[in-house]
């Protein structure tokens, strides 16, 4: 069983497994799931389309849209607190959180690129709770567009894809019989 693990649209190369050993892996399976999406305000053109995205992809998985709660909040830095919000809550399977930081010219982008990633990374951590990154950290606007929804495909749907299969290997590793 030399299985190959690569996720679609994302970096080249596969995942080769060696043969003989365990494998424990998720798919984004939203089938009775409830999802929780947290997105920043601020540069709203870039986040919507990511929010446009995310929501695609969870609709096109089985995630039903009624199963969708969306907390918006002012940017980038305020995500990881709206995500431990909604994963303390118990309710949903995984978070995603959407946001769009590009650099400017002075050291702000860094703080909060930074910050964003590390309190997300916390969030689940703390409540056990899959948080997505679904944060764009560009130098440009462009980078950004093309991110959000142009020929490199769209981060949130990506980012969609990803909290879907940490969702279902946490449900996996719930349900699996001790040996």
């Amino acid at each position: 069983m030399n299985e190959e693990l690569r996720a679609p649209d994302h970096a080249i190369g596969r995942l080769r497994l060696p043969e003989g050993v365990g494998v424990i892996a998720g798919s984004p399976n939203g089938a009775r799931r409830a999802v929780g999406i947290v997105v920043g305000r601020f540069n709203g053109e870039i986040t919507s389309r990511l929010l446009d995205g995310a929501i695609a992809a969870l609709v096109e998985a089985g995630v039903e849209r009624d199963r969708i709660d969306v907390v918006p909040v002012p940017g980038a830095f305020e995500l990881p607190l709206g995500a431990m919000a909604l994963a303390r809550t118990r309710q949903y399977a995984c978070i995603i959180a959407l946001g769009c930081v590009i650099r400017g010219e002075t050291p702000h982008f860094d703080y909060v690129a930074g910050e964003a990633a590390s309190g997300l990374q916390l969030a689940a951590l703390e409540t056990g709770v899959p948080v997505s990154f679904g944060v764009l950290t560009c130098d440009t606007r462009a980078q950004a567009e093309a991110r959000a929804g142009g020929a490199r495909g769209n981060k949130g749907a990506e980012a969609a894809r990803s909290a879907l299969e940490m969702a279902d290997i946490f449900g996996l590793l719930r349900t699996r019989a001790p040996e």
